[in-house]
């Protein structure tokens, strides 16, 4: 399918080493960029980040980008008759590493750089192929502990005494919830069980994720939100400090600048093309210069 001139977007299914199938779009170009994988926000849907990945593409030079959703949310239903249980860890252990895999097969060994926004950056330390990408954009990067949130009461009510109920009752949380896309009730059970640990899914000793944090040394830009409820300087910095042998550079940026609101997911609206997105795809594509600070 082609978008625009010299845009090809393809939906694509690959398959984690489980066999989970996993509901993926590939947009491909003319150029010689890197490649880019983006990995979304948990519960957020992989169409949020379309018009990003295609102006990688389409504007800069990107060889390709592919955006994918986790298993359990939006495209990547669970089968029908699938007997084991998704968990959070899933996401990153799973099927982020099948999204890389899927990714290096478009191009073998060409650059690859990342993008994660929120759990998406959480998963680069667990994925296990965090030092295939040259680069690593964060977007509101966060721990889920509750009590690191701009509205900690609020969030822990609403994931501990809506989400986990609606979680054991009904073996799902929906979308009404405001969490996000509906969501397997074990997915979410994991997740609000780290959120209940000031030390999140480090406290887990099953996840080992201290140690494979230590492991990654890919350059990191982490970019927080001022206006973000979910990920505060604390929150933020619960998972950057975890990244000991990576260079990571932190930053963040505020509605004032931009002059509307941003929030936690508002960084990859088009509206930010130019003072978001450019100076972010600039580090990305390391052509970084004086005048192409991000808006802060």
């Amino acid at each position: 399918m082609q978008d625009r001139i010299g845009i090809a977007r393809e939906e694509v299914t690959f398959a984690a080493e489980d066999r989970f199938p996993l509901a993926g779009t590939l947009f491909r170009g003319t150029g010689d960029g890197p490649l880019a994988l983006i990995s979304s926000a948990a519960a957020v849907p992989r169409g949020i980040y379309a018009r990003f990945a295609e102006h990688l593409v389409a504007d800069r030079g990107f060889r390709a980008a592919m955006t994918y959703d986790y298993r359990g949310v939006a495209g990547s239903r669970i089968p029908r008759g699938w007997k084991a249980r998704p968990s959070m860890a899933d996401w990153a252990e799973k099927d982020m590493a099948a999204a890389v895999d899927h990714l290096e097969g478009i191009a073998p060994g060409h650059p690859m750089v990342g993008v994660g926004q929120s759990f998406g950056g959480q998963g680069l330390g667990l994925c296990n192929r965090a030092n295939r990408f040259d680069r690593y954009l964060m977007v509101a990067v966060m721990s889920g502990h509750w009590a690191y949130t701009a509205e900690p009461y609020k969030v822990f009510a609403t994931m501990n005494l809506v989400g986990v109920p609606l979680a054991l009752l009904t073996g799902r949380v929906p979308g009404w919830t405001g969490l996000g896309q509906t969501l397997p009730g074990t997915v979410f059970r994991q997740w609000a069980r780290w959120g209940r640990s000031p030390d999140y899914f480090f406290a887990d000793t099953k996840m080992d994720a201290a140690r494979r944090f230590a492991e990654v040394r890919t350059p990191i830009l982490s970019i927080g939100v001022e206006d973000d409820p979910w990920g505060t300087p604390k929150a933020q910095e619960a998972i950057l400090s975890a990244y000991v042998n990576a260079p990571v550079e932190r930053v963040r940026v505020s509605p004032v600048t931009t002059g509307q609101p941003i929030g936690h997911l508002g960084f990859f609206r088009p509206a930010f093309r130019e003072t978001l997105w450019k100076p972010a795809i600039d580090w990305l594509s390391d052509k970084r210069s004086k005048n192409s600070a991000i808006a802060s």
